[in-house]
This record gives C-alpha cells, sequence and structure tokens, in this order.
C-alpha cells in the first residue's frame, strides 16, 4: 500500500497531537469527580480532546456520558474494533522530566501513558486519517473504542458495551509486537485482620493492585538503626531511617513495575516486610516476610506452571497497617487450566495461622484465542511484512488488556521486541519512529481487517 509512507506526512501533526494529549493528567482521583466528569476531570478532558481530534478529521464520534465513546470510518454491518484507553497509572517516583510535560529527548517523548496507552491512540487515530484522507473504501466499520477506567475497574467499558455493538473481532493496542493471542487471568485479593500492634505504630506502602510498589514506609518503637542500615547495604537497598517523638520511621525505595512480572521492579513493601519479619510480631508483616518473598508462591508450595502462560504470579500491591486494622492486598496473574478453587482454599488455610482473613476483590477470567486462527495470522504477517522480524512470535502475557473485552481480540503492539519495558515505570516514553511505524503497521492491519 502506497499511501501507508503518508503517515511521514504527518509526524510533526502527529507529534503534536500526541504531545498534547500526554500533557493531560488522567489519573484517577488527581482531579474532582463531578455528575459532567465521573471518573475525573483530567480522564474527561483526555476522552474530549480525542473526540475533538476526530471530529476535526471528519470521522463519525460518539461520546457516552464522558465515560467511553468511539471514532468510526468505514461502511457495512460488522465492526472492527480498536480498543484503547485514556487513564494512566499514578506518575510517582523521580523522572527525569515532570511527568505530564511529554519532553522529547533523543527522539522519545517522555510522559505517563505515552506507551500505556495514550501514544498508540494517536498512532491508531493517524493511521485511520490516511485511511480516510485517501478515501480508501472499508466494507466493515472501525471503530477506535475509547475507555476510561482500564487501569482501576473496567467500568466504562462494560457501559459502552451495555450501549454499543459488540465487533466481530479487534485489537488492542496496549502490550506488544508481534501479537498477544492470550492474556492471564487477573485476580486481586485482600488478607485482613483488625489486631491492635504495640510494636507497629503504621505501615503504608501501595495504593494500585496493577503496579509493583516502589516505596514503603513504617514507624516503630524500636532502635533498629544499626540492623536497618546494615540491611540496605546488604539487600543493595536506598532507604533512610531517623527518629521522631520518641519513634523511628524507616523508609524503603526499591523500582515500580507492572504487576504482570513482578521481577521486573523490586517491591520496596515486601524488602521492608522482610527487614521488620525479625524485629516485630504483626501478623500482615510476618506473612509477607514468611510466605511472599517469592513472586511466584514457592515458599508456599501453591506455584504453578502452564506450558503457553508461564507462571503464575504475585505482586504483593499494598500494605496498610494501622492501629485498627491490617491489610495486604495482592494481584495475581494465573494461566488457563489451573485449580483456582483448590488454590484459594489453601491460601485462606495458611492465612488463617496468621489471623488472617480472604476476601476476593476482584477477578478477570484467562483470555485465549488460537494462535493458528486466520485473524491472528493477518496480523502476524502485517507485522512481519514491516519489521522484516522472522525471529519473534506471537506469544501469552500476564497483562490484562481491552483485547479480553471482545469475543475474538488480541494485543497488538505498541512495544517492539527488544525495546525496554517502560510500562508503568519512572521515566515512561515512547519512541517517536516506533510510533511512526506502529502507525503504519496499523493502517495496513485495519485495511487487510476491514477490506
Amino acid at each position: 500500500m502506497k499511501i501507508i509512507n503518508d503517515i511521514n506526512k504527518f509526524k510533526d501533526e502527529l507529534i503534536k497531537d500526541m504531545q498534547g494529549l500526554l500533557r493531560i493528567n488522567s489519573v484517577l482521583g488527581d482531579s474532582p469527580i463531578n455528575d459532567n466528569a465521573p471518573f475525573g476531570e483530567g480522564i474527561r478532558d483526555s476522552l474530549l480532546y480525542i473526540l475533538n481530534l476526530g471530529d476535526k478529521m471528519g470521522f463519525k464520534t460518539l461520546n457516552i456520558d464522558n465515560v467511553a465513546g468511539h471514532i468510526e470510518y468505514g461502511e457495512g454491518k460488522e465492526i472492527i474494533g480498536i480498543l484503547c484507553h485514556v487513564d494512566v497509572v499514578p506518575a510517582i517516583g523521580k523522572w527525569k522530566y515532570p511527568p505530564f510535560s511529554a519532553t522529547i529527548d533523543n527522539n522519545k517523548i517522555y510522559a505517563r501513558g505515552a506507551i500505556d496507552d495514550k501514544g498508540p491512540i494517536i498512532s491508531v487515530l493517524y493511521a485511520l486519517k490516511v485511511l480516510k484522507d485517501n478515501n480508501v473504501k472499508l466494507n466493515k466499520r472501525v471503530r477506535l473504542i475509547l475507555g476510561t477506567d482500564e487501569e482501576s475497574g473496567w467500568r466504562s467499558i462494560k457501559k459502552y458495551f451495555d450501549k454499543e455493538e459488540q465487533p466481530i473481532m479487534g485489537f488492542s493496542p496496549d502490550a506488544d509486537f508481534p501479537l498477544i493471542y492470550g492474556e492471564k487471568g487477573i485476580m486481586s485479593l485482600d488478607l485482613v485482620n483488625n489486631l491492635t500492634d504495640e510494636e507497629l505504630e503504621n505501615f503504608n506502602c501501595g495504593d494500585r493492585y496493577n503496579v509493583v510498589p516502589d516505596e514503603a514506609s513504617c514507624v516503630i518503637f524500636k532502635n533498629l538503626e544499626y540492623e536497618f542500615n546494615h540491611f540496605l547495604e546488604e539487600e543493595q537497598l536506598d532507604g533512610t531511617i531517623f527518629k521522631e517523638d520518641n519513634k523511628y520511621v524507616l523508609k524503603i525505595f526499591g523500582k515500580s513495575a507492572h504487576a504482570m512480572e513482578p521481577r521486573n521492579g523490586i517491591n520496596a513493601g515486601v524488602k521492608l516486610c522482610k527487614f521488620l519479619n525479625e524485629y516485630i510480631t504483626n501478623p500482615a508483616i510476618n506473612f509477607i516476610g514468611d510466605n511472599l518473598q517469592d513472586s511466584r508462591f514457592k515458599d508456599m508450595n501453591l506455584d504453578y506452571k502452564h506450558s503457553e502462560f508461564g507462571d503464575l504470579t504475585v505482586n504483593v500491591a499494598v500494605i496498610k497497617v494501622d492501629n485498627k486494622n491490617n491489610k495486604i492486598g495482592l494481584n495475581l496473574r494465573y494461566p488457563i487450566n489451573w485449580d483456582k478453587e483448590k488454590f484459594l482454599k489453601e491460601l485462606a488455610k495458611q492465612a488463617r495461622e496468621y489471623s488472617l482473613t480472604l476476601n476476593i476483590v476482584s477477578d478477570l477470567l484467562p483470555h485465549y484465542l488460537d494462535k493458528e486462527d486466520e485473524f491472528v495470522k493477518t496480523l502476524y504477517n502485517v507485522y512481519k511484512k514491516h519489521t522484516n522480524d522472522e525471529v519473534n512470535k506471537p506469544f501469552t502475557i500476564g497483562g490484562g488488556t481491552y483485547a479480553r473485552a471482545l469475543k475474538k481480540g488480541v494485543a497488538f503492539g505498541p512495544v517492539f521486541p527488544g525495546r525496554v519495558d517502560v510500562v508503568h515505570q519512572v521515566n515512561e516514553y515512547i519512541d517517536i519512529d516506533d510510533a511512526l511505524l506502529a502507525a503504519k503497521i496499523y493502517l495496513e492491519a485495519i485495511y487487510e481487517l476491514g477490506k
């Protein structure tokens, strides 16, 4: 398709529009919530920003109560869905540039949401623009579907499909190339009790189940300065300890990462529990210290591995202790053919030994599509055509994308093989050349699926 290179003509506009979107803070809870902005003004403004771009480009657009919407091109009864989201995870940690500045450095745009998932939205939008500007006829309607709370609850996409038709197939540009045909199940669990503690005043770590926490702090009544500094040196960690009103404040700094692979990060909460476990008697601290130092449940003999999906994993996402409650928030990524009921029964049993009660917060079932399906082959062949990559093959992940909202959906880009994983991390960025190449791949993929 000769028109694919038209993407290059719009490079400056694409970058400008991408920066404009990335400069809107769309973290849930970071802006006022009202009837006109059910998930916050920043999230609403991000949705409206994209829909307004679609209007200016001459597309049909739909806004559903400022919580979801779509941009449409093509004709026909059947629909191809491209599912994206405008919300982003919190921009915690020390950033090279302000996380909502969309600063360009060394051909990269630095911003929270650059790769997950605002940047790819603009790549898809410009793919649709080139098709439209060249009057390319599609016999199916292609909808760029926009959700607004993918990182926190999926309420928006559920509301969208309560009102709109289900696409016959589609993809989500919210993961990796070449293509992802299977996604693990995602379960969040809480282990809780209300026992008070005389040795520990508080412990605070994490607020999102899908993020490896990179900072943890606690206040204790014991002087463990020598022991703590020795622990930091031994574990090669950054941290601080200081005295305040006859109490001691301890902090550990780790490395944030996406919960789909906890090993990509350094869990500050788990590390702090490992230290305190020798000196403090507390059900939450001791349970983590004894049982959750490994992200595969090996310490509890609850590990599981699948030939296509890999390991069952756990992210210790939230640890909250005060004078009234103890809470551990866990995020599991589990394969198909896993005995969930047996696992939960045994986990609850072991938790009771620490006086902790197990509660299921949420559970998204695994998503799986046969990798020999013609739909999968079509997208994979488009990827190979534009990259000449015959080595990397379609695979499965522990992450969850909007692809699982479709009966026949896959995740398709935007991260190319060999690139550093910056999703949910400090200094998230999108490479501009990668964004343009992804737009070309999306353009031809849309054409092949919609013709």
